[in-house]
């Protein structure tokens, strides 16, 4: 969905028109409110945001996965190192720092 220039609500408006744009966001439609002229917050439907938070969920769980998964492909091919080897490493650093 895109934004048109409709969209894009003063505040001042807004506030006039709060029912009327949570009934046309309800339909379908995103706006952005500003504020001085510049973007201020979004409003969106609750059933959105929550889809859009589904979205982040499941493409962090990617990401995770693709990372245990390049983790495991190291293990594998034999790059690994000890643990307390390299913190001990790390330690030294900084304390010489």
């Amino acid at each position: 969905m895109s934004i048109t220039a409709k969209d894009v609500i003063p505040l001042s408006q807004a506030r006039s028109r709060l029912s009327e744009i949570a009934d046309e966001v309800k339909g379908g439609l995103e706006k952005i409110i500003t504020k001085n002229g510049e973007s201020y917050v979004a409003i969106i439907d609750a059933e959105r945001l929550d889809y859009y938070h589904r979205l982040e969920r499941e493409r962090i769980h990617l990401l995770l996965l693709d990372e245990a998964e390049k983790g495991l492909v190291d293990v594998a091919e034999g790059r690994v190192r000890d643990a307390r080897q390299v913190v001990r490493r790390i330690k030294a650093k900084r304390e010489s720092a």
